[in-house]
């Protein structure tokens, strides 16, 4: 299939990768789902992740995977927000026949695809398979640089790569720091190139290297102070970005004390914002201790209730 001949989406600001809540029976609370999505652009997101790894996508039937693509490509057509959809895996194939389903929903502009996991075939391997996929996707790419949990790492010449190649607007960077090679990549990164933090932990710090906007999950919970911090960092406003930054690391520290998504479904739910903290195995929900650690950090916020 060719690709649809249309112009890279300007990607800044701030993105939520939308958790799939659930409902007692099991089944996917759409209602709280679609308010979620309401509620995380009414406090100042530019757009929305549906499918991301918040989202769990890899306990999703492919008919879940359809109805949260359908609720979110409704609220972002009402809201005139971005959407990017997670898609692929570490098969070139099957990554390129997913992305072609993706051309169902007009409101997608970009997809998040990962670095073929498990596989690690290499930089140039990575270089192949982004290429590949590039060339007949119905939407841009976005790179999703993600070492520890791929299992393949990037160096700066690799991802300088992946950035000149037509039709990958961005990467999501989630390299667990601020290494040599980010500094290297981020000083040498095309303009047009949008780099998205994704390592909460280090948002900061990368929007102050020049970063044009963030996917962040924590940013679940006092998104509008996310928004902000994002919006600082692009405005040249260090001293109030480092400021917000260092106030908001607490927050982001203990959203991830279990594996995620679960503490922050667990406080999503505490806030009456989802109906159940439900999680699909091989998670578990999150403990009650972890749980009162994220609320605490959110009410020293003045966000327990909200953004």
């Amino acid at each position: 299939m060719d690709p649809i001949a249309t112009p890279g989406p300007v990607l800044a600001g701030l993105y939520i990768p939308l958790v799939t809540p659930f409902a007692d029976n099991g089944a996917l609370a759409t209602d709280a789902l679609e308010a979620l999505a309401h509620a995380v652009l009414d406090d100042g997101a530019a757009g929305l992740v549906a499918l991301g790894t918040t989202g769990e996508p890899a306990t999703l039937t492919a008919a879940e995977r359809r109805l949260v693509l359908d609720i979110c490509a409704r609220v972002c057509r009402e809201r005139s927000a971005t959407l990017i959809a997670g898609a692929g895996s570490n098969d070139t194939r099957a990554s390129a026949a997913a992305l072609g389903e993706l051309a169902g929903w007009p409101e997608i502009r970009a997809a998040l695809v990962a670095v073929p996991y498990y596989t690690r075939p290499g930089p140039d391997g990575v270089v192949a398979h982004f290429t590949s996929l590039a060339a007949t996707s119905p939407v841009p790419l976005i790179v999703y640089h993600i070492p520890y949990r791929t299992g393949q790492s990037l160096d700066a010449r690799t991802l300088l790569r992946l950035a000149a190649v037509p039709r990958i607007a961005g990467i999501k960077l989630a390299a667990g720091g601020i290494d040599e090679d980010t500094v290297a990549f981020m000083a040498h990164a095309p303009e047009s190139f949008a780099v998205l933090a994704g390592d909460d932990a280090f948002a900061s710090p990368l929007l102050a290297l020049g970063a044009a906007g963030a996917i962040l999950a924590s940013a679940h919970l006092c998104t509008a102070d996310f928004a902000e911090l994002v919006a600082a960092w692009r405005a040249g406003n260090a001293t109030t970005a480092r400021a917000l930054g260092h106030s908001l690391s607490p927050l982001s520290a203990a959203l991830f004390a279990e594996p995620n998504p679960t503490v922050i479904k667990a406080a999503l739910h505490a806030q009456g914002r989802i109906p159940t903290p439900a999680v699909r195995l091989p998670l578990l929900p999150a403990g009650p201790e972890t749980t009162a650690a994220a609320l605490r950090a959110a009410q020293q916020r003045t966000c327990l209730t909200g953004s």
